[in-house]
């Protein structure tokens, strides 16, 4: 990501706290609300299960696959 991709992108996603906050280092801020948690756009907000830490690579996918279709409703 590039701070040029806040300005040419409407949407940007991370899936936990640690990409957000880079992604607000790198645009230096989100003045226009475009930086979202992938899990925003479902039931259960917060951060997408790491299955490098947690080894559930099933729950991963659920995470991801429920925030897409989330996105998807949303736009």
């Amino acid at each position: 990501m590039t701070r040029a991709d806040y300005e040419y992108y409407d949407l940007l996603i991370g899936m936990d706290n640690f990409n957000i906050r880079n992604m607000l280092r790198i645009t230096g801020g989100d003045p226009e609300g475009k930086i979202k948690m992938l899990l925003d756009f479902t039931s259960r907000p917060g951060e997408v299960d790491d299955p490098w830490y947690s080894g559930d690579f099933t729950k991963t996918w659920r995470d991801v696959n429920e925030g897409c279709e989330g996105i998807l409703r949303e736009y």
